[in-house]
């Protein structure tokens, strides 16, 4: 099974070690849809928070500040219960 990795509230100094402020950003209104990731991404969420549920596995809530990765192949789907804006890094 695939399991989502989350680093809770990541310190400036973590932030800077990955070049978090020179990744493209996204944003998305309160919505919910399906996902599914074609190859690994890390994100960092600056505002909002989302729950996400991969499919088979369990709900994973993710917080402004938080900094998350996703393997390559995982199908989930997204629910954001806060605007969300955050910074991606796919691989």
């Amino acid at each position: 099974m695939l399991h989502i990795q989350i680093e809770r509230t990541i310190s400036a100094e973590r932030q800077l070690e990955l070049g978090i402020h020179n990744w493209p950003f996204w944003e998305k209104n309160i919505s919910s849809f399906p996902w599914t990731y074609d190859c690994l991404e890390t994100c960092y969420l600056i505002e909002g928070e989302v729950i996400v549920t991969p499919k088979g596995g369990e709900s994973v809530t993710i917080h402004a500040g938080d900094l998350a990765t996703f393997p390559a192949g995982m199908s989930c789907t997204w629910q954001v219960t806060k605007n969300l804006r955050k910074y991606y890094c796919f691989k």
